[in-house]
């Protein structure tokens, strides 16, 4: 039996999105880890199991604040001063006994010189259980609206982002521009995924399983300004329970019947036409990155 047919949520867990303010120029470092934590803290201490953070929650969005914001995690685990979201990250989880998808912060690898867009997970023991550097950089050109090259100044991750979490089945990581590939959604799915930690609605409803969106609250101080609007969808696309714009936690219980009886009532799995398209979940894929040191 096909890992998509067969139960991947091992039992009902509840989930929460910390949907933090987006830091700005200036915003401190220290500070910004503090209310993380307080904001953990409290998503816990309502019963939620996994709990997931923004993109860049430690740091403004823009290419100018990397020298002040980004931290080297290589090798792993990395020091104290020189990885200090990375540790408290890890005192999150261990104080409050849950997973942590922490998001994403920006890296520095001093040996390729490079900066990444990189999310890291620990368990409710404080360890780490995976990094995910965002695969697809968003270079584009659209006249007369915008032309922007992210690579000019970061570079990609090489691998999925497919994480076991061992009290309860694997979800997927994505960050940002990675939504437009649905392939990684795809892999994901067919090899057990339970839940994707993505910023997109759509992929529930083609791989029918809870997809996650946490983003960071709105401020229009920001150089690039955040909506807000975290959410969670179900395994029929529709959404459950949606922020608003300010900082705030939403939760929701992920049941492991609303997976199988979706599956059981429209079985996509079964009515995929291999004869006309490839599985793209059976060619060769990278669960690690070749380039990097792994912790």
């Amino acid at each position: 039996m096909s890992a998509i047919n067969s139960p991947v949520l091992k039992k009902p867990v509840k989930l929460a999105c910390v949907q933090l303010m987006q830091p700005v120029e200036g915003s401190d470092k220290a500070a910004i880890l503090k209310n993380a934590a307080a904001h953990v803290a409290k998503a816990a201490s309502s019963g939620s199991k996994i709990i997931v953070l923004p993109e860049y929650f430690n740091s403004p969005f823009g290419s100018q604040y990397l020298p002040k914001y980004a931290e080297t995690l290589l090798p792993s685990p990395p020091k104290r001063d020189e990885a200090p979201t990375f540790h408290a990250l890890s005192a999150m989880a261990a104080d409050n006994k849950v997973y942590l998808i922490g998001g994403s912060i920006p890296e520095f690898n001093p040996q390729t010189k490079k900066h990444y867009n990189t999310s890291l997970i620990f368990s409710p023991d404080g360890n780490l259980l995976a990094t995910y550097r965002k695969a697809h950089l968003f270079d584009v050109d659209i006249p007369g609206r915008v032309t922007y090259y992210e690579s000019e100044y970061l570079d990609s991750g090489n691998k999925l982002g497919l994480i076991d979490l061992p009290d309860y089945g694997k979800v997927a990581v994505a960050i940002c521009y990675d939504i437009r590939f649905p392939e990684l959604a795809t892999i994901a799915t067919r090899k057990g995924a339970f839940a994707l930690i993505y910023p997109t609605q759509a992929r529930a409803l083609d791989n029918q399983l809870y997809v996650v969106l946490c983003g960071p609250a709105r401020d229009t101080r920001g150089t690039l300004v955040a909506w807000g609007y975290s959410l969670v969808v179900d395994p029929m696309a529709q959404v459950v329970v949606e922020a608003e714009e300010k900082e705030t936690i939403v939760e929701w219980e992920l049941d492991p019947d609303e997976i199988t009886n979706t599956r059981k009532s429209i079985p996509v799995s079964a009515q995929r036409r291999f004869d006309i398209y490839p599985d793209v979940s059976a060619g060769a894929i990278q669960f690690d990155d070749p380039k990097l040191e792994e912790p």
